[in-house]
């Protein structure tokens, strides 16, 4: 499939800003079964200082400084993707869960870039519930997709989207009491389940297409951001889980960034001097292409 993405964010302060610096994640990353074809970011006003590298974790990203005085920023990052659906995978004939220490082992060295997913952060931290919960799905030997997938549906099934039940910084005990929240929180959950059971695992933040009820337009404007979980088996590698809808992450589901947790791929995060009070105004729009 083919997406033109379209993100814009929009600041207003009610006193000028003197001084700002921002580290932005809006760029998407060309990573297996997806790829980058055009990408750009618009910045109003122009900074002074732009940077682009790539993170510790291989994600695209740019830091700002702006020295100039303004009451509104806008950033607007567009984009041209292509994604693919993958090959079939078999979760029944993966590696079992408990056996993943052998596997990352073998030959005497072990991936770093997995072994790194499998440590708790500081927003993925397990309470003894929630480790008591995923473990439902994790008896002795089972395969470790075929375990993932299961624990990954009992939250679709046990927890409610409700977008009015947390916010940004709701931390995942609460979540888990509550049994309701929204993708972040889910995304959260499901990574404090499968670290707990030493299990890789990586925090996603993307976009996935959305449709219309039938008969009704597209509203231009009206998606947003997405997040969702990665898991990694010898046999197969990174694969995608999405706790909110239930599914395996497919070619409707669009890769912006990825890291242990959301504060690791936050789109847009910084510092600034002056502004006062001020409101946030986010327009994202994902569109298939012939």
């Amino acid at each position: 499939m083919k997406f033109e993405v379209s993100h814009r964010t929009t600041y207003r302060y009610s006193e000028p800003v003197v001084h700002s610096q921002h580290l932005v994640h809006l760029a998407p990353c060309s990573v297996a079964n997806q790829r980058v074809t055009r990408h750009g970011l618009e910045i109003h006003p122009s900074p002074n200082r732009r940077v682009d590298w790539r993170d510790t974790f291989k994600n695209p990203v740019t830091f700002l400084e702006i020295e100039r005085s303004h009451k509104e920023l806008v950033l607007h990052a567009r984009s041209t993707i292509e994604t693919s659906a993958g090959i079939p995978t078999l979760p029944a004939r993966t590696t079992p869960w408990d056996a993943l220490d052998a596997a990352l082992a073998t030959g005497g060295t072990i991936d770093l870039d997995v072994v790194a997913y499998r440590c708790a952060s500081h927003a993925t931290t397990a309470s003894l519930d929630i480790a008591d919960y995923t473990r439902q799905s994790f008896p002795t030997g089972r395969p470790v997709l075929e375990a993932c997938t299961d624990f990954m549906r009992r939250i679709y099934a046990d927890f409610t989207f409700d977008a009015k039940a947390t916010d940004v910084s709701t931390p995942i005990s609460v979540v888990f009491a509550k049994r309701r929240g929204v993708c972040q929180d889910f995304a959260h959950l499901t990574l404090a389940g499968l670290r707990a059971m030493r299990v890789p695992a990586r925090y996603v933040s993307g976009y996935i297409l959305t449709h219309p009820p039938p008969g009704q337009p597209r509203m231009q404007g009206a998606d947003a951001s997405h997040a969702w979980v990665s898991v990694w088996s010898p046999e197969y590698g990174w694969q995608g889980l999405d706790p909110t809808n239930g599914i395996a992450a497919g070619e409707e589901h669009i890769v912006i960034a990825q890291g242990r947790e959301y504060n690791d791929v936050c789109p847009i995060s910084g510092v600034l001097l002056g502004g006062g009070e001020h409101s946030v105004d986010v327009s994202v729009d994902v569109a298939p292409l012939p």
